[in-house]
């Protein structure tokens, strides 16, 4: 497994209490601030749920196919996209 570097990147007020308590359990208490961890499906399943408030730096290539995945699966449950007219 390759290490991706996390940044907490935009403030989470106004945001849903799970998706600040991820934050916390990346290691991620302030702005700004940086954490480096192993590319997991763990890891990585967090990133994606949080994944408006940080950038992610030395991304394995099929983390982004995962997140793709994630939002054709998102959208077979019947949630749609913001992107997207309902």
């Amino acid at each position: 497994m390759s290490a991706i570097r996390i940044t907490y990147r935009k403030s989470a007020i106004g945001y849903a209490h799970d998706q600040r308590a991820t934050l916390v359990a990346l290691g991620l208490k302030r702005r700004h601030q940086t954490v480096e961890h192993e590319a997991t499906p763990a890891i990585r399943g967090m990133v994606a749920k949080v994944r408006h408030l940080v950038s992610v730096d030395g991304e394995p290539a099929d983390t982004a196919a995962g997140m793709a995945v994630l939002a054709a699966h998102s959208r077979a449950a019947g949630n749609q996209p913001a992107s997207e007219p309902s």
